[in-house]
């Protein structure tokens, strides 16, 4: 009959051999979400800058307008105070 760890040992060997396969897909696995996700985290940090620049136009063309408004407003007055 053979000894209890003539048994154990290359079961034990077994397991950490697929283990270590198991770990090194794992980490496979992580580095190509990790990758992923810098991708879509420049997709969005490119997306937000597009944003704001399109936020600071609209903001420009609102203030012309605003100012275009105010001119209106002040002739308009001129007008009522002459006539």
């Amino acid at each position: 009959m053979a000894e209890p760890q003539d048994q154990v040992l290359p079961l034990i060997r077994e397991m950490r051999t697929e283990m270590q396969t198991s770990f090194a897909d794992v980490r496979r696995r992580f580095e190509a979400v990790d990758a992923r996700f810098d991708r879509l985290e420049r997709r969005f940090d490119d997306l937000q800058e597009a944003v704001n620049g399109e936020s600071v136009l609209g903001r420009y063309a609102a203030a012309r307008v605003e100012e275009r408004l105010t001119a209106i407003e002040k002739r308009l007055t001129a007008l009522e105070k002459a006539g």
